[in-house]
């Protein structure tokens, strides 16, 4: 019964039967949220942009997991008059599932795309991939949807589908189906993980493809750039350091606490970092005058405010315009971190806290949306509770990883090395697109 070991090996045999069309003009679109991992390795693999489509089931009242229906963007629907039928449903309760439906279609969109540009249907190929077919009725307005927003021609691929959905499936061009069984029970019979895809992983993969197709794994041409700099906020000009091999798909923007500036021995992070293929930003948020003042220190609303310009300085630069950005914070510019990334149309792809005070970021927790890493030592105990409360509060991907016998300035042998290794892993999870060069 098994065919496939998991979604992402589904998506390369299902790319296997889609080769033919690398180089046509193709976009492929992966219907949320298990289609997005089978979807994603067919885009990487036709080398084309990927996209979602946003369908929502109607279900049968008293048995949501039977689609009557299905809705998608631009106000399409299709319905299954057989199963409304025989479920006997009435208008009233259709347009009460069909109304909270769209409610949940509209916030998914909003929530999936950020803000991204939904890309151009128009004369091109629509490649629509989800991770089975079992009824058809979300193929179905999947198809019609991709057709409304002016595509050419809509294929319709999955790894495997019941023979009764293949066959009736006359809304796409061309069904495309790795696995079409006998006996069909479940899309999930099929597979032997089948575990549910989050959303936090639907978005790092549709972030992933948009950095993939705007950069190709880097930045073309781009030399390497290894200087000193001065950003200027506020009235004052802040001293760097910039870093920018010329493969790095992305930079980390050092938010330095007290003690903690550009010149310290515990930098030494940005030298993995390095070795990782990332470009860095070492800065220091105030300038020694500011330091002596205490009050300067942890007032994490102005390090935010300077962290959010020097991030819009560097995306200024020709030559950093294009790469992902990620924040590495310690003691207080952890706080710093978490507030700028939290700011409206803040453009951050990750986040690092070694030995910081996220909490410092108050309310603004709930609000940040990078996936956050959390390194604490583990005899550092006040501040491992400030970060266990802070995670608490956070609603993105998040990780609390503690470093065992360290403590605040992680001084111990070997600990702010295993450190540095926990910070460059997370950075390389999400700043660097799936396939791009990696330094060793």
């Amino acid at each position: 019964m098994v065919v496939f070991a998991d979604r992402v090996d589904a998506g390369r045999q299902l790319a296997g039967r889609l080769e033919r069309l690398r180089g046509q003009d193709v976009v492929v679109l992966g219907l949320p949220r298990g289609g997005l991992p089978v979807a994603s390795e067919v885009a990487e693999a036709l080398d084309a942009p990927l996209d979602v489509i946003v369908v929502r089931k109607l279900g049968v009242p008293f048995q949501p997991e039977l689609a009557m229906g299905a809705i998608g963007e631009g106000g399409v629907e299709v319905l299954d008059a057989t199963v409304w039928a025989t479920a006997q449903v009435s208008e009233e309760q259709l347009h009460t599932v069909e109304r909270r439906e769209r409610e949940l279609l509209d916030t998914r969109v909003a929530l999936l795309r950020r803000g991204r540009e939904r890309v151009d249907l128009n004369g091109r190929i629509a490649v629509i991939v989800d991770d089975g077919i079992a009824t058809g009725s979300t193929a179905r307005v999947a198809c019609e949807v991709a057709r409304r927003l002016g595509a050419a021609r809509v294929v319709m691929a999955v790894p495997v589908a019941s023979a009764e959905s293949v066959r009736t499936l006359a809304d796409a061009d061309e069904v495309v189906c790795v696995s079409v069984p006998r006996w069909f029970m479940a899309v999930g019979n099929h597979y032997r993980d089948f575990s549910p895809t989050g959303d936090d992983v639907v978005i790092a993969l549709l972030d992933e493809a948009a950095r993939r197709t705007r950069d190709g794994h880097g930045v073309a041409g781009a030399a390497d750039c290894d200087i000193d700099v001065e950003i200027p906020v506020d009235q004052v000009a802040l001293p760097g350091h910039l870093h920018l091999p010329g493969t790095a798909a992305g930079v980390v923007v050092f938010a330095h606490g007290s003690g903690s500036g550009r010149h310290s021995p515990r930098n030494r992070f940005a030298g993995v970092l390095d070795r990782a293929g990332l470009g860095t930003l070492l800065l220091d948020l105030l300038t020694p005058a500011e330091e002596l003042n205490r009050a300067n220190v942890f007032d994490v609303g102005l390090l935010a405010g300077r962290l959010t310009a020097a991030t819009r300085w560097l995306g200024d630069r020709p030559d950093a315009a294009s790469r992902s950005v990620g924040y590495f914070g310690a003691s207080t510019g952890a706080g710093a971190a978490l507030w700028a990334a939290s700011e409206a149309g803040a453009q951050v792809a990750a986040i690092v806290s070694r030995g910081g005070r996220p909490d410092l970021a108050g309310p603004r927790l709930a609000e940040v949306q990078a996936p956050t890493l959390l390194i604490v030592g583990s005899a550092d105990s006040s501040v491992l509770k400030l970060n266990q409360s802070a995670q608490a509060q956070l609603r993105c991907p998040s990780r609390l990883s503690v470093v065992q016998g360290a403590t605040h300035l992680f001084d111990e042998p070997g600990t702010l090395s295993e450190a540095a290794t926990l910070a460059s892993d997370w950075f390389v999870r999400y700043l660097l697109p799936a396939g791009a060069p990696r330094a060793g």
